[in-house]
């Protein structure tokens, strides 16, 4: 599988947090010390079984619960992700209530959960993290809430302060990308050379559920404003024998491009997927998306380049 993976596989690496805390996360965003990074965490994989703490029952419930998630409707999921938020933030204070806001913090994004949901799931995490320094991803996700899902944090910490630097970074170097990849039928495809166009740029995979989950309503979006000047790349890390059978089965129409040395998704810096990035006519980045979008929210996103 490639090194990219879904925000919802990258839950609580507790033996990381605990024995590495942020210097092995600034490895892993590095691309010069990917690798090292990698190894380090295969290593921890036996150690983290050692070191997590055992959830209580209530905690192992509401974890059961979150394990479900995706199996449920838009609708359902909505509510049901603002009931867990706000079980998880009346927890009392414990290693087991890190853990369950660390899962939910990478499952709240993978659709529309509404602003208040979005803010509590930040304050719980701005509260775990005051009583406890140890859970160093979860400085990232914080930090990625506040940014794009425009939550309001409280916390003033080195580590935060850090995670939404390197996030600043990552948005410099997107604003100022090109790249030239490849699509299905060998077409060559130039981000700026499509000046003129509003671009959304996603990067998702065959094996990952909320990329499956939102590509019929990025097709939807591109039958309706393609005439009209958007174009959409989705870029996957994976080899082309995985993915035309996966795009002929669907029939998706938007361009499906091929990143197998995974150069442009480095060049992006997308650790995990899906991800989004819109630019707009002027080759500007306007929004992005750290997760999955439902077909509204992406409307929203396409408001914001000019088209609606």
């Amino acid at each position: 599988m490639p090194l990219s993976t879904s925000r919802g596989k990258n839950r609580d690496i507790w033996g990381v947090s605990q024995q590495f805390g942020f210097a092995v996360l600034w490895m892993g965003m590095n691309s010069q010390y990917l690798l090292t990074a990698t190894v380090l965490l295969a290593a921890l994989v036996p150690l983290q079984a050692q070191t997590r703490p055992a959830l209580s029952d209530q905690e192992k419930a509401l974890s059961d619960q979150m394990g479900h998630l995706r199996s449920l409707p838009d609708n359902q999921w909505t509510k049901t992700v603002g009931k867990l938020a706000r079980q998880i933030q009346q927890l009392p204070a414990s290693p087991g209530k890190v853990i369950l806001i660390s899962q939910l913090g990478n499952l709240v994004t993978e659709g529309d959960a509404g602003h208040d949901t979005l803010q509590v799931v930040v304050s719980t995490m701005s509260d775990v993290l005051r009583a406890s320094q140890a859970n160093a991803s979860l400085y990232v996700t914080l930090a990625q809430l506040a940014r794009y899902e425009h939550c309001e944090v409280s916390l003033d910490t080195p580590q935060y302060r850090a995670a939404m630097a390197k996030l600043e970074a990552d948005d410099k170097q997107r604003q100022n990308v090109d790249f030239t990849l490849s699509d299905l039928t060998g077409t060559k495809w130039s981000l700026k050379n499509l000046r003129g166009k509003v671009v959304l740029v996603n990067f998702w995979a065959t094996w990952c559920p909320p990329c499956r989950k939102e590509m019929p309503d990025m097709e939807a979006l591109y039958q309706r404003f393609g005439p009209r000047g958007l174009m959409i790349l989705a870029v996957s890390d994976e080899d082309a024998g995985k993915v035309q059978p996966f795009i002929a089965t669907r029939k998706y129409s938007y361009s499906i491009l091929l990143d197998p040395g995974r150069k442009v998704t480095e060049l992006f810096a997308v650790g995990g997927i899906p991800k989004s990035f819109l630019y707009d006519r002027d080759g500007k980045l306007v929004a992005e998306a750290i997760d999955r979008r439902t077909e509204q929210q992406f409307l929203a996103m396409l408001k914001q380049a000019g088209l609606e």
